[in-house]
This record gives C-alpha cells, sequence and structure tokens, in this order.
C-alpha cells in the first residue's frame, strides 16, 4: 500500500509563512522494499529478544534497559539528521521492534498483565497517539513527516504498533493455537484483505497504510518463532542466533543497495535534493 504524496520536495506547509522551508521528509517512500525490510526488522525484533533475554541471560529488566538506552541515542541521532538516511532509519526501526516486543514480555511475564488487556490497552494508546497527531497537525501521513513534531508522533505511533502488533499476535497464537506457520498466513491474508480493500475498493490511503503496518508486526514473530523454535515446538529449529543473524544480513545488505540506489527516496526529492 503506498500513500499519495501531500507536499513534495522542500514542504512548504500550507498556512506556514511565505517562504518557509521545512525539512525533508524524514521516512522512506512506501515501496515494495518498505514492505520486505520492516517485515525483516519485525522478526529480528521477536528473534533478538528472545536471544538477549534467554541466551544471554540478562533477564527482560536488564534486555529493556540495555536496548531501550540504545534506542534513545539512535533515534536523537535520527532528529538531528536533515533528512531520510536508510540506515539510521532502519536501525531505529529494528531497535523499536526489539523494545515494543519487550515492552509486551515485560507487561506479560513479569508483572503478569494479560494478553487481552495489554492489547486493549496498547490499541488504545495508539489511537490517542492518533488522535492528538491528527488534531495537531491535519495528518497521519508518512509523507508528510518534515517537521520535529510529526516526527515525533511518527515514532510515538511505531512504537504502539510494535508493541500492540506483539500483544495482539500473541493473544491471536495462544488463544487458537494455530501454530507459527498457520498464523503467519493468517496475518499475511488480513494484509492481504487490507491491499484489495485499499486498491479495489478505495479504502483510505493513510488508513490502509497503518493497518497493515500494524498486521505486520505479528506477521514477522510469527515468521521468527517458526524458523528459531525447536520443532518440537512446531518450528524449524534454526534458532534465535541463527534466525536473527540471517535476517540482519538480508537487512544490511538491503539498506545498502538502497542508500546507493535512493530507490525509496520519493523522485521530487531526488530531483531538489543536491547532489
Amino acid at each position: 500500500m503506498t500513500e499519495t504524496s501531500e507536499t513534495p520536495g522542500a514542504y512548504v506547509r500550507s498556512g506556514a509563512a511565505p517562504g518557509h522551508r521545512l525539512r525533508w521528509n524524514k521516512v522512506p517512500e512506501v515501496t515494495a522494499y518498505f514492505w520486505i525490510i520492516k517485515v525483516l526488522c519485525t522478526t529480528v525484533g521477536e528473534t533478538a529478544a528472545d536471544f538477549l533475554n534467554s541466551n544471554l541471560g540478562m533477564g527482560l529488566t536488564g534486555v529493556s534497559l540495555l536496548m531501550s538506552a540504545l534506542l534513545a541515542v539512535v533515534l536523537v541521532v535520527q532528529f538531528r539528521t536533515k533528512a531520510y538516511r536508510p540506515g539510521v532509519y532502519w536501525f531505529a526501526v529494528a531497535l523499536i521492534s526489539v523494545v515494543g516486543t519487550l515492552i509486551s514480555d515485560n507487561l506479560t511475564d513479569n508483572l503478569g498483565v494479560s494478553l487481552t488487556t495489554c492489547t486493549t490497552v496498547f490499541a488504545v494508546a495508539l489511537a490517542v497517539v492518533f488522535a492528538i497527531w491528527y488534531r495537531r497537525e491535519g495528518t497521519l501521513s508518512i509523507h508528510s513527516i518534515d517537521t520535529v513534531s510529526r516526527e515525533a508522533y511518527y515514532w510515538l505511533a511505531v512504537l504502539f504498533t510494535f508493541a500492540l502488533g506483539t500483544s495482539a499476535g500473541d493473544l491471536v497464537a495462544e488463544k487458537m493455537a494455530l501454530g507459527y506457520w498457520v498464523s503467519a498466513i493468517l496475518f499475511g491474508l488480513a494484509i492481504a484483505a487490507v491491499a484489495v480493500a485499499h486498491f479495489a475498493l478505495g479504502l483510505n490511503a493513510v488508513l490502509s497504510f497503518w493497518i497493515a503496518y500494524i498486521l505486520t508486526r505479528p506477521l514477522g514473530a510469527s515468521m521468527g518463532d517458526y524458523l528459531s523454535q525447536p520443532t518440537g515446538d512446531g518450528g524449524l529449529g534454526l534458532g534465535t542466533t541463527v534466525t536473527s543473524v540471517l535476517f540482519l544480513a538480508v537487512i544490511l545488505a538491503l539498506v545498502v543497495y538502497l542508500s546507493m540506489t535512493r530507490k525509496d527516496v520519493t523522485e521530487s526529492e531526488r530531483e531538489l535534493r543536491l547532489p
């Protein structure tokens, strides 16, 4: 699903002072590359969290503190960049995927909060973020992440989508007991249904994007669990280490490719940016 770009190039927003130049859009164009890397990042978020928690014996609290601190540093770098930089942006997405997973795991495993409650709370929190974002900025389109405030709303929404996706995915997996592979197919079909609703039935592009964005989290998590978990538990038994390294390698290769080709930068920005 792609969105129609609202404000190309250097972005002069309606109502802004004449000649007031805002920053370049800070997120990539929504292409096939975007969705592939997003799903890979969600898979890494699941397997890396399990690896750090179990294999390294750091525990949920230790891992959560470490990854949250690292995410904070990367987000500072992301906010300080003047334009979309694939390496910084996707590193932030990968880390926020891990942190979103850990938030959900901490609530359910350490504090005993039910998955139903977690899913409800995260859904409400995400709705509140969207409501405030839209009220203040007049749009939820990722094609207009060109100010500090919009970028702040964007990353907060992304964090809650990962936490919500984790809780909702675990809720479906536990309640329906479908297994990893069947769960992945189920969420894949849900994303396909959103695509059909958008392209064939005219479902709003921004709404379609965010629904699909949420659904890719449990899709990636199901794929990660299927690859990493023991065969006796319904997985392929690759382990969290091999799965995490494999997906990180693919993400790195794609990010390097995009950095060189700029295929995920909008055409208007390619033309207006200095070489």
